[in-house]
């Protein structure tokens, strides 16, 4: 005769190798990525088609919460600004200890922006920086073939998307991580020969500006 009887259902960690929690697999050693250290990949390179797979499909995930063009860019400017704040930590935890310093003025801080900044991001640093003739709280940071706009096809009722507004939005959280508040915006000033340069508009707070002045009497 058959048993009626009902097996007793496993336990949540039975027949699970020492080692492993739950659905979690840690490693022997138990050491995880919190503990590598962070100058490990200081030289590393990320596949360039991981990133357009990646930066394709937040663009989508984004294109479809929003109602505009403006709206758009605005969410990834927002999505940009929280890996500047993080990236500047970074950045600064890999200088050198005598070179380690937040800057403390504006041009250093744009400095640090066009060269380290930009060198971790794409390479190579921006291609220039102004400062506005018309008005003295605004700079001008020009790359002429962003690397997040070569890999998205835009529509032609989208034209005037710059999804270089992801790359503004680092920018901003670099400058208000530093002490220096701004708003940065990307504008595409294409060209013959750069067709899809961008501007990266940075206005900064007039506190910022009268920071600068005072330091600047203090020299």
């Amino acid at each position: 005769m058959a048993s009626t009887q009902q097996s007793k259902p496993p336990l949540p960690n039975e027949g699970q190798q020492p080692g492993q929690t739950g659905v979690f697999r840690h490693p022997s050693n138990r050491k995880t990525i919190y503990d590598r250290n962070l100058n490990r990949s200081r030289t590393a390179e990320s596949s360039r088609a991981s990133f357009a797979y990646l930066f394709g499909e937040m663009v989508s995930y984004a294109q479809k919460r929003v109602s505009g063009i403006q709206d758009l860019e605005k969410r990834l400017n927002v999505q940009g600004y929280s890996l500047g704040l993080r990236l500047l930590d970074l950045l600064l935890y890999r200088e050198p200890p005598r070179s380690a310093q937040r800057p403390t003025r504006i041009l250093a801080l744009l400095q640090l922006i066009t060269t380290t900044l930009w060198k971790h991001l794409f390479a190579r640093p921006a291609d220039a920086l102004e400062r506005s003739k018309d008005k003295e709280d605004e700079y001008m940071i020009s790359d002429n073939d962003p690397l997040v706009n070569q890999y998205i096809s835009i529509p032609k009722e989208m034209s005037q998307l710059n999804c270089a507004a992801y790359v503004a939005g680092i920018v901003e959280g670099v400058c208000d991580g530093t002490g220096f508040p701004a708003r940065v915006t990307a504008h595409g000033v294409g060209t013959e020969m750069w067709p899809g340069k961008t501007v990266f508009l940075i206005r900064f707070e007039p506190e910022v500006l009268e920071r600068e002045g005072i330091l600047e009497k203090g020299r």
